[in-house]
């Protein structure tokens, strides 16, 4: 790993291997979605973020009640809400459950690990 600050990694939003293979008009609207797609995708790295500085704060009011980093019955219910969500946004269900399927083990880890953290690496402090 190097010491590169991020500055350094300049993104060229008109990076491309099709260049010099299509069409100039072709070319010019596939990049004026992309760049939506570029706005879009730092609003989810954003929304994200906040996502998971939510869940932290969830996560050491377990630690400090004891409480498991787990809350199956929530995790169902959130997950049967977004497939509903993603069929009225269009969005397959599938997929929408699969990320929340992901998000969510991502989160459990940071629960355990906050929970280890709080309570000097005793994960059975849950009372599991």
């Amino acid at each position: 790993m190097t010491d590169t600050p991020a500055d350094e990694f300049e993104f060229d939003p008109s990076a491309s291997s099709l260049a010099g293979t299509v069409s100039e008009d072709v070319m010019e609207e596939l990049l004026a979605v992309r760049s939506s797609i570029d706005n879009i995708d730092a609003t989810l790295v954003y929304l994200l973020a906040e996502r998971f500085k939510a869940t932290q704060r969830v996560g050491l009011l377990k630690a400090v009640h004891n409480l498991p980093p787990g809350d199956p019955g929530r995790e169902a219910a959130q997950i049967a809400r977004l497939r509903r969500l993603a069929e009225d946004a269009h969005l397959d269900p599938a997929f929408a459950e699969k990320f929340l399927n992901f998000i969510i083990s991502e989160v459990i880890r940071h629960h355990q690990a906050i929970s280890d953290n709080h309570n000097g690496g005793n994960s059975n402090a849950a009372g599991r």
